[in-house]
């Protein structure tokens, strides 16, 4: 009797095997990556100041949705990024551009990405859905009264469109850090692949609307362009709390300086300590 169950199992295990390794692919296509964030929540709300030089040329609102969504079948934050030109800059260019990422809660990355155009005469709408389990991007563009565009891109694990891309950046821990060390993200934008090179430049103290600030600072590289002056151009300062809020943004271009600067915040997830 014995030998005779030993003789079935062995014809069973090679199935059981099989069956094992059918599932275990699914598993593996469908998992996602979970990243620990202690810094954002829903609600959050930060507003900003654009100065041009001495001229205060538009503001910017960072919120995140008091309420999740879901996208793709997972809890998602909606992330939205508002900036419009100030009333007097208005004479020189109109802007009223609107960014937003539907960012997944538990792996940081972007499920879908948004954006309306208005500057000037010139319309774009866009929507990037991104299919992780695939590494694919479908893209739809609209262009003032061109057709509708739609085209499929392939994509790195783990991609992240601009916005969504800050936000990861504020889940990361920066204590073990060296003060010129890189990190790499790579990402998705005009319907392109990039990786986002930046480079960790160490902690220091700024002066915003908000008050004095302890932050950490960091400096994308970017592209060569008719904007910036050279790939160093853009510095970012990140609250050096358990909140990582950009609290201030440097630019220097080639027609002058651009500074955006914190002057308003609400909802945060913890307390944000800035001397008056």
């Amino acid at each position: 009797m014995q030998t005779l169950i030993m003789k079935n199992m062995k014809k069973f295990i090679p199935i059981i095997l099989l069956l094992v390794i059918v599932l275990s692919a699914f598993v593996t296509k469908d998992s996602m990556r979970t990243v620990r964030n202690e810094s954002f929540s829903t609600g959050e709300i930060l507003k900003y100041k654009v100065h041009y030089g001495p001229i205060t040329a538009a503001e910017a609102t960072i919120d995140v949705s008091k309420q999740l969504y879901t996208i793709n079948g997972r809890p998602s934050y909606r992330a939205t990024v508002y900036g419009r030109t100030s009333s007097s800059f208005d004479l020189f260019i109109r802007v009223r551009d609107t960014w937003q990422s539907y960012i997944d809660t538990a792996a940081i990355v972007p499920h879908r990405f948004y954006r309306n155009i208005e500057e000037g005469s010139y319309r774009k709408k866009e929507t990037v859905d991104f299919n992780h389990a695939s590494n694919v991007a479908a893209v739809k563009v609209k262009r003032k009264k061109d057709p509708e565009k739609t085209s499929t891109h392939k994509v790195s694990d783990n991609v992240q469109d601009i916005v969504s891309g800050f936000y990861y950046l504020r889940t990361m821990n920066y204590d073990n850090m060296r003060k010129g060390e890189k990190l790499t993200i790579k990402g998705f934008f005009e319907e392109e692949n990039f990786d986002m090179e930046v480079t960790y430049k160490g902690r220091e103290t700024v002066s915003t609307k908000a008050g004095k600030i302890k932050a950490i600072k960091l400096v994308p590289k970017m592209p060569e362009n008719e904007m910036f002056k050279g790939e160093n151009a853009i510095s970012v300062y990140l609250s050096d709390d358990d909140n990582k809020v950009p609290v201030l943004i440097e630019a220097e271009m080639f027609v002058g300086s651009l500074k955006v600067d914190l002057y308003e915040f609400r909802n945060l997830k913890h307390k944000l300590v800035a001397k008056k």
